[in-house]
């Protein structure tokens, strides 16, 4: 078996935690504007466009619980390979780091589609 250094990896999933919080408080900022458009807007376009957007939102926090329970994962899992080797970790851990980061990229990138799309919504309905 090959190891490495567990600095190798640095503090993404510190950054990553972080980042799911910020985007769990975004959502329910859109949440409540999409409230306020439901509230005022009864028209069945709008009525379409907030239920999008409501089932958007469903699914991007289910998105954030099962990425931030996968990076929990991962750190537990870190952690006892640090402890049984020294503070060194198995090569092989490096390549789930590396999963995890394009997963949480692919996820940024869905959020910031999201956000416009959902921004292009608020300026026709408010």
């Amino acid at each position: 078996m090959s190891y490495t250094a567990i600095t190798r990896i640095g503090t993404d999933h510190t950054i990553w935690l972080k980042g799911f919080g910020f985007y769990k408080d975004e959502l329910d900022i859109m949440e409540s504007r999409l409230a306020e458009i439901a509230s005022r807007n009864t028209t069945f376009e709008a009525r379409q466009g907030v239920e999008h957007f409501q089932n958007q939102f469903i699914v991007q926090r289910n998105n954030i619980d099962e990425l931030k329970h996968e990076v929990n994962l991962y750190v537990e899992k870190l952690g006892v390979d640090a402890q049984q080797h020294g503070g060194r970790m198995e090569s092989n851990m490096v390549a789930g780091h590396a999963a995890l980061h394009e997963k949480y990229e692919d996820f940024e990138r869905v959020m910031n589609i999201l956000r416009h799309e959902f921004n292009e919504f608020l300026s026709k309905w408010m």
